[in-house]
This record gives C-alpha cells, structure tokens and sequence, in this order.
C-alpha cells in the first residue's frame, strides 16, 4: 500500500492490461473522492486540483485586465469530450484514482548523469508526475475528466492558479529536458527504474506552452515494462489546460494534439462567456 497525498485529483496514465499490478487503488488510501465525466456546462466532472507540463519559451503570466474568473461551473464546461478527441476513446468515472506505481521511486544521486545537483529537481518531477503537482496547486476553480482506449489513457485537466507560481512552475517545467535527461530511480525492494525526459512538441495556441515526454523503464512482476507519457500543458492568463497521455505501449500524438487544441479554444470561449461549440461526434 503506498502514500497518496490528501489532494490528488487525477492520476497517471497505465496499461489497462496491467491495472492490477501497475495502479495504485484509491480505496487503499481510504480517501473518498468525486468522480465526474467531461460534458459541458452541466455535466457531472470532478472539481479537483492538479497538473502537467510543456513549452519552447515560457513567459510569466501577463498583468493586466483579466478577460474573467474561471469559475466552477466554467472549469467543467471546458472540459473536452469524447467528440472532441474522436477514434475510439471512451470516458471513465475513475480518473480521480489513475495512479501508478512505476512513478515511485528515489532518484539514484550517484548514477545521476547530469549534475548532482539537479537530483532535488528529478526526485519532485516523480513525485509530482504520481501526485498530479506539476504545476502547483490551483488557487482557484478546477475540474478534470478522463478517457481510455484499449490501452491507453488520457487525463485532461482545467484549472485557475496564482500568477506567480503558474509561471514558476512553467519556467521549471522548461529546464527538465536538461537537468533530469536521464535519470535512475529506486524502489522499495532495491530495484531499478531508468528515467528519461524530453521536450515535446505543443501546438501554438495560448499565451505560453510546455510539452514533455516522459519514459519509466522497469518491470511489473518479472517482466520488464515501459511506461511512457506525453504531457502538455497550455496557459491562458494565470488559468492552464493540462493534458497526459500514454501508456505501456507508447504516446498518443494526434490524441494529445487535439486535446489541447479544443481544450484551449474551449477555455477561452468560457472566459470570454461564450459557451464551448459542441462537436459533432466520431465519425467512421
């Protein structure tokens, strides 16, 4: 049974095949959380904190008149759909509970490859990618929802945060790719996990972008597993969109490319107060 914080909404994306060994259950924590589902306005999604990352130049959130407050209700109508990621993906109830256990480990000072200083940075990015914290915790309005198919998950986040730290915590994002390159972790039985982290391409849209791509080599039982994650997060004012996606079996680019593009569009039309355009649906 491992540690979960007491405010942790979403959780990392695992194969669905290795659920058993690789997901932390939420019920073994004995915390009680919201489940919610991605539709607009009115829809049912859960309003939690949380975070993730990406960018090429990172700015520190404007001054200036806000052009409106995220509020509760806001934060859930710019939540994505399935119309709005289109193939085959499927919303779930449980993205509050998504965790995995090939995120926990200690970051190996002595095997660091970059500067042993840096090793404070790799440990609070693997802490942080389990605990949902990349960008800190929101300060205002949040919601998030989340989506399988066959064996990969997406998790989409919306949320306010405090000016200062939304631009720190994408500032920090930003110098990962170098300080935690590669990386090896330890587990609790003296096992070995290899880290690597990149710079992932996001699309041009808000006011500041950051895209990484994690991968976590290790093994589940005897076998030897690779976790890897693609995670992008976009700013509009001091609010962000934060999207993770992957697997066992690798990233899903498109998937993540079009989350982020509708999720940003949606999150200006609900700080301009305008109601997010529904999209048509799969089309086959």
């Amino acid at each position: 049974m491992h540690r979960r914080p007491p405010s942790r909404p979403a959780r990392v994306l695992a194969s669905a095949l290795a659920v058993g060994t690789l997901l932390t259950c939420a019920a073994c924590s004995g915390e009680s959380k919201d489940d919610g589902g991605g539709g607009r306005g009115d829809s049912a999604a859960d309003v939690a904190a949380s975070p993730l990352a990406a960018e090429s130049t990172v700015a520190s959130p404007r001054g200036g008149k806000s052009a409106g407050v995220l509020t509760p209700s806001g934060a859930k109508a710019a939540l994505i759909t399935e119309a709005d990621i289109e193939d085959n993906w499927t919303q779930v109830k449980d993205a509050a509970s998504w965790g995995d256990k090939l995120l926990i480990g200690k970051v190996d000072v002595a095997a660091l490859l970059t500067a042993k200083t840096n090793a404070a940075d790799c440990q609070k990015l693997l802490d942080a990618l389990y605990d949902d914290t990349l960008l800190g915790k929101p300060s205002g309005a949040s919601a998030l929802t989340g989506f399988e198919q066959n064996e990969s998950r997406l998790l989409y986040q919306v949320a306010a945060y405090d000016r200062a730290e939304l631009g720190t915590s994408l500032n920090w994002l930003k110098t990962l790719p170098v300080k935690c390159d590669q990386f090896t972790a330890t587990d609790s039985k003296g096992g070995h996990r290899t880290v690597q982290v990149i710079e992932d391409p996001v699309p041009s849209v808000g006011d500041a972008r950051q895209g990484l791509q994690v991968t976590v080599t290790g093994t589940s039982g005897t076998q030897p597993v690779t976790l890897t994650l693609q995670l992008a997060v976009v700013r509009v004012g001091t609010d962000a969109i934060t999207v993770t996606s992957g697997g066992l079996r690798g990233t899903e680019t498109d998937t993540t490319k079009a989350a982020v593009q509708q999720g940003t569009a949606n999150l200006k039309d609900v700080l301009a107060g305008r109601t997010p355009a529904a999209q048509p649906g799969n089309l086959d």
